[in-house]
């Protein structure tokens, strides 16, 4: 099925009394921005037309969605199953050999990365909420070879675990990213008011983003590494729920998109050894309506946010946009929004956000985007009946 939709596609209008993207009510609106355009940037304006297809439907929750080398498609679902999706459509039968997860909450199986070899070496890696015995759970990331038939997985074997495991299936994170030898896995807290607090703990893998070599090992200049009573594969700490992780195609700099609560959902530069702040200030608060611990949004020793959003987009995967389809995209963050459920484009100058627009705003929950060969944009909608869509300019 194909639909036309109005599209916004140009450079951020300038700053100031510049329209915005309408979005409601703040949470927190005695909260002011750090600086100049760290929530609510310019809205970007230029129409162009785009159309918007669904390669396929019938997913249950998909997580996660990543191009192969041969142009189909590997998506993940949240109860637990891996699918290879073919161009035409086709949704394939699940692939054998899954690690078992933890289905319930929002728990279950979630990223999915393909190495850099992976058109030789078949390797890819895995999130997902591992079972850890009476009722507990843990954020762990597995990595493992696909057939070369795509019908099951062979070798898995877990690179991390999440210590201590949590007797819930709440805000598990999770992205992995690869770069080079090394790969991140995102963490989240865990929710509840005790296992939020772990986000600061040096000795625990609750809210933090953790760097291990590819085989599980623990590389020897983590921020952390040498320091007694504390996790070496720490990379940085006092995040929420990170569901959102990329690297800058120019920079190579890692970046992260996490979740906050009533308000003060995060985009940020991770910097190793930083701490980000979570549950000690934040620019939300509380569902019941306190605010987050010191009732502040900052304090000097924890690292700003580059851009938050109050309300809430409550964010899932995003990447910096590279292709040709969309020059005009180039280098845009494209992070997808389950509530209210969009496209969310951001423009930036360097590391500073420009410009915001929403698109693709009547498709429900978006969980994750990613870009296909031809730089079309590729989304997966969280639902019972969950599609991969494909976006490109009409015509």
């Amino acid at each position: 099925m194909t639909r036309t939709l109005t599209m916004l596609l140009s450079t951020a209008l300038a700053t100031g009394a510049a329209a915005q993207v309408e979005q409601g009510p703040k949470n927190v609106p005695e909260f002011e921005p750090a600086f100049e355009n760290q929530t609510r940037a310019p809205a970007v304006e230029t129409v162009v037309a785009l159309s918007v297809e669904t390669v396929a439907d019938g997913l249950i929750h998909p997580w996660a969605v990543e191009v192969l080398p041969n142009g189909n498609y590997i998506v993940t679902e949240r109860a637990g199953q891996l699918r290879i999706v073919t161009r035409d459509g086709t949704v394939q039968d699940p692939i054998q050999n899954v690690p078992e997860v933890a289905a319930r909450d929002q728990g279950g199986l979630l990223d999915v990365a393909l190495a850099e070899d992976f058109a030789e070496s078949r390797t890819l890696f895995l999130t997902y909420a591992k079972p850890m015995g009476s009722g507990q759970t843990a954020t762990a990331a597995a990595r493992a070879t696909l057939s070369e038939d795509g019908t099951a997985l062979q070798d898995v074997t877990d690179i991390f675990v999440q210590d201590p495991p949590a007797d819930n299936a709440m805000h598990i994170g999770s992205r992995v990213v690869l770069d080079g030898d090394y790969a991140f896995v995102t963490t989240g807290e865990h929710f509840t008011a005790t296992y939020r607090d772990y986000a600061q703990d040096f000795d625990k893998t609750y809210g933090k983003i953790v760097r291990v070599h590819q085989d599980g090992s623990l590389p020897e200049d983590n921020p952390f590494d040498d320091v007694d009573g504390t996790k070496g594969e720490i990379w940085s700490l006092g995040h929420r729920n990170v569901q959102g992780a990329a690297l800058h195609p120019e920079t190579g700099q890692l970046w992260g998109l996490e979740h906050g609560p009533a308000g003060g959902d995060e985009l940020n530069l991770i910097e190793a050894g930083q701490n980000y702040g979570w549950p000690v200030v934040s620019y939300g608060r509380q569902y019941s309506g306190p605010l987050i611990g010191i009732g502040e949004p900052r304090r000097e020793e924890f690292v700003e946010p580059r851009y938050y959003w109050d309300p809430v987009i409550a964010p899932g995967g995003f990447v910096f946009y590279e292709g040709d389809m969309f020059p005009e995209w180039d280098g845009n963050v494209l992070a997808a929004s389950l509530a209210p459920g969009a496209l969310v484009r951001l423009t930036m100058d360097g590391d500073t956000v420009t410009g915001e627009e929403r698109l693709v705003t009547d498709r429900g929950r978006i969980r994750d985007v990613d870009v296909d060969q031809d730089g079309a944009v590729l989304l997966v909608t969280d639902k019972p009946n969950g599609e991969l869509l494909r976006i490109t300019p009409e015509g």
